[in-house]
C-alpha cells in the first residue's frame, strides 16, 4: 500500500506536505531499509490511522508544522482512543513504533522535529507462551486440511503448505514469498525471514515430496520467478486463505482457539525441544534474533510437563471418597 493508495479512499488524511514525506519514507525504507511489501503495507497503515486521528483531534488535517507541534499529550490521547476501541496492545507497540520511525525519518530528513513519539510509552504486551499442537494433532491436522477442497490440486497444495510450515518451521509469510525456483532439490532451503534475515534451514523427504507432489498436479505453470503456492487464479497465496483453511481444520478437530497457521511454526519449535534439540540451534533454524524469543518454548515444554505430570503420577491425583 502506498499514501497515494490509501488516500483515495480517504482523500483528506493529511496536509500536501505530510503526504510527501509519507511517500518519501516509504522509498527510502524500500531503498534502503530493504523492507518487504508486508512491511510497507503495515508501517502505511499504522501512520495513515494516525494521521486520521490527527484531524479529528486537532480539528484539521495536519500539516509538517502541526506535527512539530504535537505534545506527549496528544501521543497519549491516540494511544487512548485505540485502547478504547478495543485495539490490541501488541498492535498498538506496531503502530506506535510505525509512528516513531516516521518521526525519526521526519528528523533525519529536515522536514520536521518533535521528540514526542520517543517520550511516550506504550505498555508493555502480555507475555505469551505460543500454542503449539501435540505431534498427532500436528500430524491430523496436515491430514485434514487435505480433505478440505473439492479440487485434487488444492488439496495437494494445502497439504503441501502445511507440512512445508510444521517441517520446516516457517512463518506463513515466509512460505508463500517462496518462488518456483526456491524448491530445494537437496536437503536445505534458503530462507528470506523477518527482516531481510537469510538463514538455511534442513528440509525433510516428507516436505519435498510433499511440494513434488503438489506441483505435479498444479494447473498454473511457472518459471522460476512464478509463486510457489497460487490461489484458484494462479496468482499468489493470500495468507487469508490458509487462515480460513486452519479455521476450518480447527473446528473439525476440535482444537484450542489459538490454533492459527503460526502454531504449525511453533509446534515445530516446540517438539524439536521436547526431542533433544538445544535453543541455539533452535534459534537458527527459527530465525530469532534474540535468545529470549526462543526460549518461550521452555515455557511451553514446561507446561506439557506439568499437564503430564497432573494426568499421570498417583499423588498428583485427589483422593476420592
Amino acid at each position: 500500500m502506498t499514501a497515494a493508495d490509501d488516500t483515495a479512499a480517504d482523500p483528506r488524511p493529511a496536509a500536501p506536505d505530510v503526504l510527501e514525506a509519507l511517500s518519501a519514507w516509504q522509498a527510502w525504507l524500500a531503498d534502503e531499509r530493504r523492507a518487504s511489501t508486508h512491511t510497507l503495507d503495515n508501517y502505511a497503515r499504522d501512520v495513515l490511522a494516525f494521521l486520521r486521528f490527527l484531524a479529528g483531534h486537532l480539528g484539521r488535517r495536519p500539516d509538517l508544522a502541526a506535527l512539530e507541534g504535537l505534545t506527549p499529550a496528544d501521543v497519549r490521547a491516540w494511544l487512548a482512543a485505540r485502547q478504547q476501541a478495543g485495539m490490541a496492545r501488541t498492535s498498538t507497540n506496531r503502530a506506535m513504533s510505525s509512528v516513531r520511525t516516521f518521526f525519526r525519518f521526519l528528523d533525519r530528513t529536515a522536514r520536521a522535529s518533535n521528540p514526542a513519539p520517543e517520550a511516550v510509552k506504550t505498555p508493555s504486551p502480555p507475555r505469551q507462551v505460543p500454542r503449539a499442537l501435540s505431534p498427532e494433532d500436528a500430524r491430523e491436522a496436515i491430514g485434514t486440511v487435505g480433505a478440505l477442497s473439492d479440487q485434487p490440486w488444492i488439496a495437494r497444495r494445502d497439504i503441501a503448505l502445511f507440512t512445508l510450515m510444521y517441517g520446516c518451521g516457517l512463518r506463513i509469510a515466509e512460505a508463500l514469498d517462496l518462488n518456483r525456483g526456491d524448491v530445494p532439490e537437496g536437503d536445505t532451503l534458503r530462507i528470506h525471514g523477518k527482516g531481510r534475515k537469510d538463514r538455511v534451514v534442513p528440509v525433510l523427504p516428507v516436505v519435498r515430496q510433499a511440494i513434488a507432489d503438489y506441483l505435479e498436479h498444479c494447473p498454473w505453470p511457472g518459471g522460476p520467478d512464478a509463486p510457489l503456492f497460487v490461489g484458484a487464479r494462479g496468482k499468489r497465496l493470500n495468507p487469508g486463505v490458509v487462515q480460513r483453511q486452519m479455521r476450518r481444520v480447527r473446528a473439525l478437530l476440535g482444537l484450542p482457539p489459538g490454533t492459527t497457521p503460526h502454531a504449525l511454526r511453533h509446534s515445530f519449535a516446540t517438539h524439536l525441544l521436547a526431542g533433544g534439540g538445544d535453543l541455539r540451534t533452535i534459534q537458527e533454524l527459527l530465525g530469532h534474533s534474540s535468545l529470549s524469543t526462543t526460549q518461550r518454548y521452555t515455557e511451553v515444554d514446561t507446561a506439557r510437563l506439568a499437564e503430564v505430570y497432573r494426568d499421570a503420577h498417583p499423588r498428583a491425583r485427589r483422593d476420592e471418597g
